[in-house]
């Protein structure tokens, strides 16, 4: 596997992959990891299409990627896929469409391990009363995310 570090506007994205697809993406503050001099060249791509995407000139991924996580897990992640970009569905919605209501702790849950962040967007579930909840990122970044995806819509959400 290989990795590498970039600048955001929400800090230290750190990207880990190989040939078989791109397993993580996560966030940390700024600080907690120099920034790759180098990008291995398996993961080139995935930083030019996040580099894109925050500039605004991406709304849709297009990365083999290779999440590790239970079959549940991949079933809940490869349902936020389905969630459009600027969109945002709630924890109950979600987990109407995959299983029984009474497994929405399951699916919160497997929203939290997704290692994939922004490519996966669990950033866009929300709270049935549309509040933000529950963000592994912190909420000011899903807030930003949200914002960022549809500065006018989401702003009547906080």
């Amino acid at each position: 596997m290989e990795t590498a570090y970039i600048n955001s506007p929400l800090g230290i994205t750190k990207i880990i992959g190989d040939e078989n697809g791109i397993a993580v993406i996560s966030v940390s503050d700024v600080g907690d990891n120099d920034v790759s001099p180098v990008i291995p060249e398996v993961l080139k791509e995935a930083v030019s299409q996040l580099e894109e995407y925050f500039q605004g000139q991406r709304i849709n991924f297009d990365l083999k990627l290779n999440p590790k996580g239970t079959d549940f897990q991949q079933k809940v992640w490869k349902s936020l896929l389905e969630i459009p970009y600027g969109k945002t569905i709630s924890y109950m919605d979600q987990t109407k469409k995959l299983v029984d209501v009474k497994a929405i702790r399951a699916v919160a849950s497997a929203n939290g391990k997704n290692p994939l962040w922004i490519v996966v967007p669990c950033h866009r579930v929300i709270g049935t009363n549309g509040s933000l909840t529950g963000y592994a990122g912190g909420l000011s970044r899903k807030k930003w995310l949200l914002e960022h995806e549809n500065p006018t819509t989401q702003q009547r959400l906080f």
